[in-house]
């Protein structure tokens, strides 16, 4: 559905290249390379901060490979992904915002505001950060459910929460 896969943990140490045990703490970091996302994790020894450019990062533990994952869902992770898409005009992008946005109305992160129409005559809802304050505006792509829920699910994976 859309370009933006980051690939699952590496389980090794994008710095040393040692192999990360389960249950240990890793540090994420997703960047932005020549328009695809890239995943690089981090042995907790040798992280030193998320590096410039980076899109999104989260500390977490390595997850057992037999067992399934729950999702855990972290709202700066979500926020990070919704300001980094603000003003991409590619429908798929569009799209995975404005999924990012509900999830983030839903978790209470951001309140609607307003739904108002654009010049061409689009849905643009208005939301408000409830740390922040700050205003934002959100183009409604006008998903149907199933497609909705396609792009959640997208979403999920994406961030590794499948």
């Amino acid at each position: 559905m859309t370009d933006l896969v980051v690939p699952q943990p590496t389980r090794t140490c994008g710095v040393s290249g040692r192999v990360l045990a389960a249950g240990e703490k890793c540090y994420t970091v997703l960047a932005e390379e020549a328009g695809k996302y890239v995943r690089t994790d981090y042995a907790a020894e040798a992280w030193r901060g998320a590096p410039p450019g980076a899109v999104a990062f989260w500390a977490g533990r390595v997850p057992a490979s037999d067992r399934p994952r729950k999702p855990t869902f972290n709202d700066e992770l979500l926020v990070d992904w919704f300001h980094h898409l603000a003003g991409r005009p590619e429908p798929d992008r569009v799209n995975f915002r404005y999924v990012v946005a509900l999830l983030l109305m839903r978790r209470k992160r951001l309140k609607f505001e307003d739904a108002t129409r654009s010049d061409a005559g689009d849905t643009v809802l208005w939301v408000r950060d409830a740390k922040t304050g700050a205003r934002h505006p959100v183009p409604d792509p006008r998903l149907t459910a199933e497609q909705a829920a396609a792009v959640q699910d997208e979403v999920f994976r994406v961030l590794g929460w499948e």
